[in-house]
């Protein structure tokens, strides 16, 4: 076997281990998130317990604790698989993401027995498991942003974003059963509440550009309008921009809905994000099984010397005559080499391209609807967070993207300044 196939083979082997980790990880990323979903349970069952002083949610938070300590064996299980790899395929940061998270595990009983024995007060609590999330999450970005394969990466984004996203209704869930509980929301948890919604929408717009068509399927048909309805409702009253429907609307009840409606929507987006994992595996088992196709094609081939693909620089060269020396260098191992290194350069070439042609365009679209939103806020006096809803809607009624309505909202404004501006001469 020559040199060159050897290197091949090898280079196929790097491959598929570096494949095999990345299936390793979707298994960890999955691990991740039903760990994330059962703290997430926990965390809003804790804040009501807190607030009503035991004397609400005890058993349920009894039973989200159970759940999250056994998710949490098994994710810790998972996460052991790495540092007992033989050669860790894993990224240096994301071993250290793990390290620092895996001490903040151990922490997480002292948290609990403080919340049992009132020892710590909802905001602080809500902090301490955000604080944990975000560390996990953070493994989840590690992943995404460790990944060489373009598909797999971008399928990892979507996840994280998704489960940023998640992760923010569930600091929305358990910010609003605090005021409903309280029965009134104070000004620095009205801020929060709407600093939220805006950071959640925008995790979930990101989520929906990197996802699969499959994904963005399931996304639009799992979210119930109903439920989302029930929910618009409830920030309103919070941010006091409505009042109750019903005089039997007490704080107690709207406390209880809220909780349920936003709950259901988490779950929800939980099944979304739990089919986009899945997707996930059967792409790195594809792309496992076609790496190991083309070993056992490598290793097939005959060792003896086989011709270059001349035919590809000679269309490239039109139809001049090559020289002497051209031609025995295409015969050569090293200008077969050059070949495929050429076209690899110019691939990857070609890509950075495209990525950073489609890094412009986002950036110019998110200018066209900052620009867009101000004029919003400007002319109908709403706050930025209405504006950006008010053109999402806007663009979703008319079937268009938020560029190409932000886009229209700027040309109709100029067009009225000169109509102005032609009267006013």
């Amino acid at each position: 076997m020559s040199s060159a196939q050897q290197l091949l083979l090898t280079a196929i082997r790097c491959d598929i281990d570096n494949l095999t980790h990345l299936a390793t990880t979707t298994e960890i990323v999955g691990d991740i998130s039903r760990f994330i979903h059962m703290l997430q349970r926990e965390r809003g069952a804790s804040t009501i317990y807190l607030v009503s002083r035991g004397q609400r949610f005890k058993t349920r938070r009894d039973t989200y604790r159970q759940h999250s300590q056994q998710a949490e064996t098994l994710m810790r299980q998972r996460l052991e698989t790495l540092s007992q790899e033989a050669r860790p395929q894993a990224a240096a940061r994301l071993l250290r993401r793990i390290a620092a998270v895996w001490h903040a595990l151990d922490e997480l009983d002292a948290l609990r027995q403080a919340i049992d024995a009132f020892a710590i007060t909802p905001d602080a609590a809500t902090q301490a498991f955000n604080q944990l999330t975000s560390g996990l999450l953070a493994i989840v970005f590690e992943a995404a942003d460790t990944s060489a394969d373009p598909d797999i990466t971008r399928t990892l984004v979507a996840i994280f974003h998704l489960m940023q996203g998640k992760e923010l209704a569930g600091q929305e869930r358990a910010c609003g059963a605090f005021g409903f509980t309280q029965g009134h929301f104070d000004e620095p948890h009205r801020a929060l509440l709407n600093q939220l919604m805006a950071d959640q929408q925008r995790c979930f717009d990101t989520f929906e550009e990197f996802a699969t068509p499959e994904a963005q399927q399931a996304w639009a048909k799992e979210l119930s309008p109903r439920t989302l309805a029930g929910i618009c409702h409830l920030r309103d009253i919070a941010c006091q921009r409505t009042q109750p429907s019903s005089a039997r609307e007490t704080p107690d009840t709207l406390g209880e809905t809220w909780y349920e409606l936003t709950t259901l929507r988490i779950d929800t987006i939980k099944t979304v994000e739990d089919a986009l994992i899945a997707q996930l595996s059967v792409l790195c088992q594809r792309k496992i099984t076609q790496a190991e196709h083309a070993l056992a094609k490598t290793k097939g081939q005959p060792y003896g010397h086989s011709p270059a693909p001349c035919e590809q620089l000679l269309a490239l060269g039109g139809a001049q005559p090559l020289g002497d020396l051209t031609a025995n260098a295409l015969t050569s191992p090293l200008g077969r080499s050059l070949i495929e290194l050429t076209q690899a350069q110019a691939g990857r070439l070609q890509g950075l391209s495209d990525e950073l042609e489609n890094t412009r365009k986002a950036l110019r679209e998110r200018k066209l609807i900052e620009r867009a939103k101000g004029l919003i806020m400007a002319h109908q006096e709403m706050s930025e967070e209405e504006a950006y809803r008010f053109l999402r809607k806007t663009s979703m009624d008319q079937s268009k993207s938020m560029a190409d309505m932000a886009q229209a909202i700027l040309d109709l404004s100029a067009m009225l300044k000169r109509k102005e501006e032609g009267h006013a001469h």
